[in-house]
């Protein structure tokens, strides 16, 4: 499934953000710890040069304990780059990050002049929580839906630093394939422009493969199904999502499969490992490469 979604504020806000990233002093990306690859914006290592940047894998408490430890040395590989994973709903982990911005810019003298920090992720990845957070006041709009904030502004923090905030967006070709997938499951992109039976089943796929013990329990399974339909068929039966003749209801499925992931009420589950994406990119270029 290729998605392809960029509003016409999208684009102008990656003009905006290629305009004003040089004079920045630190760039932070957020990140959604689940989906690390597929959430961080490719534009980000071609605009922001040698300045120093800050990847916040946010929601950690949803993702995967090991599979977070895993990315960030996979993260850090390129120079000048930090990580920090978090959950917005711990204000002292949140804060942390202005410790981190100080430790990474040494040589500014905030005394003479503010720090130009810029803050950016995709649409719906916790952003503006974030912002809230560090600044001690409700600033910045938040929402449940996608593509929330639609402007720029500025922000003044603590310690003589302004923070510029920047629209979430999307790149316009989301690629390889299945980063389209992971960011549809993750709610990254809006419901009206998505196949729900065909994103849960990508889900149900990878859930099977994944963790296979939290699938079954979650849904009192007496074995795993073959597959992912198989598997979006058994919780049709479990939860009496049935139509007319008895045939499973796979939209109010794929909306439960959807909606306990992203609640973490499946637990705390990673869609993606540094591996797995490796192995992705490897095959992407083959393909592409193949390709006339």
């Amino acid at each position: 499934m290729a998605i392809n979604w960029f509003p016409g504020h999208m684009h102008k806000a990656r003009k905006e953000i290629k305009k004003i990233m040089p004079q920045m002093d630190l760039i932070i990306e957020v990140l959604d710890a689940r989906i690390p690859f597929s959430s961080e914006n490719p534009l980000v290592p071609a605009l922001r040069g040698h300045t120093p940047l800050l990847r916040v894998l946010n929601k950690r408490d949803l993702a995967d304990p090991d599979v977070t430890a895993r990315w960030q040395p996979w993260l850090e590989q390129e120079r000048g780059v930090r990580t920090i994973p978090l959950t917005h709903k711990k204000r002292n982990e949140v804060l942390d990050i202005l410790d981190l911005v100080r430790e990474m810019t040494p040589d500014h003298d905030r005394q003479k002049s503010a720090l130009r920090v810029m803050i950016l992720g995709i649409p719906n990845v916790g952003k503006s929580t974030l912002i809230n957070t560090l600044a001690g006041r409700p600033i910045a709009k938040t929402g449940n839906e996608p593509a929330v904030t639609k402007a720029q502004q500025t922000i003044k923090l603590p310690d003589n630093i302004l923070l510029y905030d920047t629209p979430g967006f999307l790149w316009p070709k989301l690629s390889p394939e299945a980063c389209g997938y992971r960011l549809a499951i993750t709610g990254a992109i809006r419901s009206a422009v998505l196949d729900f039976e065909d994103i849960a089943l990508f889900e149900a796929d990878y859930l099977l493969e994944a963790y296979p013990e939290q699938v079954q329990a979650r849904y009192g399974l007496d074995e795993l199904p073959a597959d992912g339909l198989a598997l979006m068929d058994a919780i049709a039966l479990k939860r009496r999502f049935l139509g007319r003749r008895g045939r499973p209801d796979l939209h109010k499925v794929a909306e439960v499969l959807l909606n306990e992931f992203r609640s973490g009420t499946l637990g705390r589950i990673s869609l993606e490992t540094p591996e797995m994406i490796e192995q992705e990119m490897r095959d992407h270029e083959e393909q592409t490469v193949q390709t006339p």
